[in-house]
């Protein structure tokens, strides 16, 4: 697999961890010592991975409800041959994010050292039930 190739599958690991709400994916993917940020609410929130992969396992997944997976990359940027800056959109439930997710390749492959998330749009059950979007 070439350098993007093995980015790409890193990618897709976290849409589907995401998706079906699969720590053993999750875990993979983020380097045991990342973080989450969010600023949403005014103030900067910062959530380690260990904390995040809990959060994880304690949701009912997109996947066991029926919910196609919603996911797609906007951008890479490789910084270096070993380091890239990916912007992803992912929808979970009625929630739309928009991620800037740090990688770096390293003896386990590349893997999310930083995320900085935004809650780019939401939708609440009633307007999913009458196929109303936000």
């Amino acid at each position: 697999m070439t350098i993007q190739a093995n980015l790409l599958a890193a990618i897709e690991t976290y849409f589907d961890a995401i998706h079906n709400c699969d720590t053993a994916k999750l875990n993979a993917v983020f380097h045991p010592q990342s973080s989450l940020f969010d600023a949403d609410n005014g103030s900067v929130f910062v959530e380690p991975i260990d904390s995040f992969s809990r959060d994880v396992a304690g949701r009912v997944s997109p996947a066991s409800l029926g919910q196609p997976r919603e996911a797609e990359v906007l951008m890479i940027d490789f910084l270096s041959p070993i380091s890239a800056t990916v912007k992803i959109r992912i929808r979970a439930h009625q929630s739309v994010f928009v991620d800037h997710l740090g990688f770096v390749q390293g003896a386990e492959g590349w893997q999310i050292v930083s995320k900085i998330w935004h809650l780019e749009s939401s939708t609440d059950a009633d307007e999913k039930l009458h196929g109303v979007a936000a």
